[in-house]
């Protein structure tokens, strides 16, 4: 009889990984451990959501002007309260607060991160039972162990980053992160409140036949994302044109799907948003970063790489282009010979 095969959980995967490297102290996986906790308890209340009084408007807006949703605010403070207890993080960014928050505690000054998070992305999706997810970006941080965090920990650029990654809460609630060795996904199975892995070593194609685009902001933006659009839309037998439109509204969403099947994301400048809507630190810094670990590639559209880019803020907006590599590079011909 064949022996049935049992998948690893996340926390066995994590000691596997970490048993690799010799000099690891664990502090990285125990800091995984504590995300992982709170995405449990978060994804408890969006399943629940239709059920409980969680669905609608807080009535307070954050500090980007866009009025809070309950389960904004409850995956924001689910968040800080998991990890301002945990001994490993001495600081926290999100999308919610408009300010850092410098865990005190002095087992917190001790921590050697910070973290920067959305804690619940696509909040206009939240009322309507779509698929929304909570993304989050590791940093050590700069200042002196022992001492409250400062801002100078949350500006540093995406290229110091240590892990990254992403909740999608979803047909399925999956978990999919990046230590700067490949990118790894679980899958949560609610019977036992486990995440089980589930994608090993993910890979985007070089190219697919996806664009993912806010089409409703056509007139608003650069004339070389026009051009691209139209491309994309036009019937050529010949190179099995045209692609194919999916936007869902929520970045996690998107990228995954994208990250997956092959495809682009595009949220470019436009003329309401003239320096782009995505944020940096917490949105676009760890989506490029498993972009780039699964093969793909991340800019602002006209050749910089988003990883590259340093952070002024912690809000801090940039246009954002991510996904398959020939797709990404053939956006910024269309960028370059139309600017």
């Amino acid at each position: 009889m064949k022996k049935k095969f049992r998948a690893l959980t996340m926390n066995e995967f994590i000691v596997q990984q970490q048993n690799a490297f010799p000099y690891a102290t664990g502090d990285l996986s125990r800091l995984l451990t504590h995300i992982v906790i709170a995405a449990r308890i978060v994804n408890r209340e969006v399943s629940m959501a239709g059920l409980a009084d969680i669905l609608g408007e807080t009535g307070k807006e954050n500090i980007q002007g866009e009025q809070v949703k309950k389960l904004d605010d409850f995956a924001n403070e689910q968040f800080k309260s998991v990890l301002g207890s945990s001994i490993e993080v001495c600081g926290l960014a999100t999308e919610e607060e408009k300010d850092l928050v410098s865990f005190e505690s002095d087992l917190s000054k001790e921590g050697k991160y910070i973290v920067c998070m959305d804690p619940l992305d696509g909040s206009s999706n939240i009322d309507v039972n779509v698929s929304i997810g909570t993304v989050f970006s590791i940093y050590r941080r700069i200042s002196e162990i022992g001492t409250s965090s400062v801002l100078e920990d949350f500006l540093q650029p995406g290229t110091d980053q240590v892990a990254a990654g992403y909740v999608l809460y979803g047909s399925s609630t999956m978990l999919v992160y990046t230590t700067g060795l490949g990118v790894t996904g679980f899958t949560y199975d609610p019977s036992i409140g486990e995440f089980f892995l589930s994608h090993r070593d993910i890979r985007t194609p070089e190219k697919g036949n996806t664009y993912s685009v806010n089409e409703g902001n056509y007139l608003e933006f650069p004339s070389g994302v026009k051009q691209y659009i139209k491309y994309c839309q036009e019937i050529d037998v010949a190179t099995n044109r045209p692609y194919t439109s999916r936007y869902i509204g929520s970045l996690v969403s998107d990228f995954h799907r994208n990250m997956l099947k092959g495809g682009i994301y595009l949220y470019p400048q436009s003329n309401t948003y003239p320096e782009g809507k995505l944020r940096l630190t917490y949105e676009c810094n760890p989506i490029a970063f498993l972009a780039e670990q699964s093969g793909g590639m991340a800019t602002d559209g006209m050749g910089r790489r988003i990883l590259e880019i340093q952070p002024e803020s912690i809000h801090q907006r940039v246009p954002f282009v991510v996904g398959s590599t020939q797709m990404v590079q053939l956006l910024e011909k269309f960028m370059h010979i139309n600017s």
